[in-house]
């Protein structure tokens, strides 16, 4: 039987732009009550203004700060059934360059938000969610959306650090789903391509043509709302558990 989003809470981190603004549009045409993360104030704000949601600025590699926010978030709209980690960056450089190697402390700034970051608001609200009250026959408690990327799968030259993290994503996705199925908690996770977000125009802007060319169909860049899609389906479908869809057009990376 599908879970019915409408008067669910939901958390999506990264949700004031990008990938994660689509989650958070979807869910909340669905119905479910979406609480707003996101480390820009601004962009929170408004798209938790225009969806009729809840803004909560947050910097998700701060236990402190998460532990604030999902608080805040409860007491608004209630326990949380559905996570969608969207929040990332994204770090442009070649391991090998110039005349030294890359700065350690790049690579590790990339894992601690993309890989850290995302267990570190996963456990928190799972942890809730394992408290709250069945929602159907199968005892399901909640839906955890991880975010990875085909980059996770296919390697990525130019971005180690964002590589390595999103691998790190898809790994997680099934150890998860395996722990927290005694709880009722399911956690599967998307693999966007190349998507029309902040990040791709930001860090990508000079390689998106090689992109779309090893991209089948269709040869665009992906919309958030397509994404949101997803995340909506995952919800909804029961069966959806300890599996990374891949949401790409069928592109394979390029070396590049």
């Amino acid at each position: 039987m599908a879970i019915r989003i409408e008067g669910l809470a939901a958390l999506v981190t990264g949700g004031g732009s990008g990938l994660g603004e689509g989650a958070a549009r979807a869910l909340a045409e669905a119905g479910a009550r979406v609480a707003v993360l996101d480390r820009s104030a601004e962009g929170a704000a408004r798209v938790a203004g225009e969806i009729g949601g809840l803004a909560l600025p947050c910097d998700i590699t701060d236990e402190g700060a998460v532990e604030t926010a999902l608080g805040e978030a409860e007491k608004a709209h209630g326990a949380a059934r559905i996570l969608v980690n969207a929040a990332g960056i994204a770090h442009v450089a070649y391991t090998l360059r110039g005349d030294a190697p890359m700065p350690l402390e790049d690579f590790r700034r990339v894992v601690e938000v993309n890989l850290v970051g995302a267990f570190n608001v996963i456990r928190l609200a799972a942890w809730a969610m394992k408290r709250a009250e069945p929602l159907d026959a199968d005892g399901a408690r909640g839906v955890v959306v991880t975010v990875g990327s085909v980059a996770g799968f296919d390697g990525s030259i130019g971005s180690a650090g964002y590589t390595a993290s999103k691998a790190g994503i898809h790994g997680l996705t099934l150890g998860l789903a395996r722990e927290f199925s005694r709880f009722g908690i399911r956690v599967a996770g998307i693999a966007p391509g190349s998507f029309d977000t902040p990040m791709i125009r930001d860090n990508y802007a000079d390689t998106t043509s090689p992109w779309l060319e090893a991209t089948p169909f269709p040869k665009r860049l992906g919309y958030p709302s397509e994404f949101g899609a997803l995340v909506r389906e995952i919800v909804e479908n029961p069966m959806i558990n300890g599996e990374t869809v891949r949401l790409d057009g069928g592109i394979r990376m390029p070396w590049f």
